[in-house]
């Protein structure tokens, strides 16, 4: 069965109604890259060292069962595969010129993503989107802002070879340049039993992203039943969220996906700031062919949102509903990046996003009071896993050093 024909069967079944509420009491050392470990409950960590197993702990809110389920048979998690994926992916020799890594535009210090409008890559080029969280990012029916990707796997293996990302010529090169690591031959000999490729090297930075989970927010603690976890402010957001504000509409919240995402895309007309949506659907109806990665990153194409995977002209404008945990920590917001703060982006969709022809349905004014509006973002914020807080701050003042 497809990975998405998979996720929205176990949520229609609802199979994964019990939360994992174990703590996680520590972190296998360096295991988030160079200097650095978390520890605390928000964070899914290897308990075993040994080669063979990976038997993770989960934080208040993330349901491990379904966890589990989105292991691919194919790529089973073994805490060497982890570590050797967490090396590649804070290693900026996977990049042409040595200087970016995957880590560079999802980074801990931003809750693994960053904090540039746009993504930058080598030579200092900008694409045109923002950098989405990693974090969770297992979850996700889709990968990228389009859902071009339908796995980490391959979602991995795209920024090597885009030209404003990573920019490798090949893939091939990409192999061969590991190949010249004795380090990395040994450690692919040892985790896979062979030989480098490129479909075993994004297998591991896949197994390292599988372990970016984050939950025990206020929020997580509030729903587990403790009242107090939430300010009256937050409380009051909470309501709005899923009444006057229709937020939840499209960030979606249950027990069997926790994520506040409806894993969907919508046109809300983000699209259309400074832009003609005439002539975006004459782009769409001249396009033919070309890398989807590609096409992602360049000006004149990227607003085309789904429509450059679906081609369906219903998609034009349209891109994937982000997860909102951990969003107070990832600004700025949008797949543009073009809203620098929460409370902008709660008056973009109470004016009723952008009007053009393609616009969701569910998009209409809100007419929401400065209080509602404030309380709104207080929700948010109540979001936020505390490990991952306290790490973002923690590597924000290593970097001032």
């Amino acid at each position: 069965m497809p990975r998405q024909e998979n996720l929205r069967w176990i949520a229609s079944l609802g199979l994964i109604g019990v939360w994992m509420v174990g703590l996680v009491l520590g972190s296998a050392p360096g295991l988030f890259g160079p200097g650095g470990a978390f520890s605390g409950a928000g964070m899914l960590f290897a308990q075993a060292a040994e080669s063979t197993s990976f038997q993770p702990k989960f934080p208040l809110g993330i349901p491990g069962d379904l966890w589990s389920i989105l292991v691919p048979a194919e790529n089973p998690m073994t805490s060497a595969k982890v570590e050797l994926g967490r090396k590649l992916y804070f290693d900026k020799r996977l990049s042409a010129d040595n200087t970016v890594a995957c880590s560079t535009c999802h980074d801990a210090a931003f809750a693994f993503a960053d904090e540039e409008r746009v993504a930058v890559g080598i030579k200092h080029q900008k694409g045109a989107r923002n950098s989405p969280t990693v974090l969770n990012a297992v979850f996700n029916e889709f990968q990228f802002w389009d859902g071009r990707a339908p796995t980490l796997e391959e979602q991995a293996k795209q920024p090597l070879t885009n030209p404003v990302e990573m920019g490798m010529p090949s893939h091939d090169a990409v192999v061969s340049k590991l190949k010249g690591v004795p380090e990395y031959v040994k450690a692919f000999k040892d985790v896979f039993g062979g030989e480098i490729t490129i479909d075993r090297a994004v297998q591991a930075i896949a197994a390292f992203e599988r372990t970016l989970v984050a939950g025990d927010s206020s929020f997580d603690r509030f729903v587990a039943g403790d009242q107090t976890a939430l300010s009256d402010s937050a409380k009051r957001g909470w309501n709005l969220f899923q009444n006057k504000g229709r937020c939840i509409s499209c960030h979606a919240f249950n027990s069997t996906s926790p994520f506040f995402t409806d894993n969907k895309f919508h046109n809300i007309g983000v699209a259309m700031n400074a832009k003609s949506f005439d002539a975006l659907a004459r782009k769409a109806a001249t396009l033919s062919g070309g890398s989807l990665s590609t096409l992602a990153h360049d000006e004149a194409y990227a607003e085309l949102g789904r429509f450059l995977v679906s081609r369906q002209p219903k998609d034009i404008g349209a891109f994937k509903t982000p997860g909102l945990r951990n969003v107070a920590l990832t600004p700025p917001y949008l797949h543009d990046g073009s809203q620098a703060t929460l409370a902008d982006v709660v008056d973009f969709y109470d004016k009723g996003g952008e009007p053009n022809p393609n616009l969701d349905g569910g998009i209409v004014k809100l007419n929401l009071t400065a209080e509602e509006k404030g309380d709104l973002v207080e929700f948010m914020k109540a979001l936020t896993s505390d490990d991952i807080a306290r790490e973002a701050k923690s590597r924000v003042a290593e970097q001032k050093k």
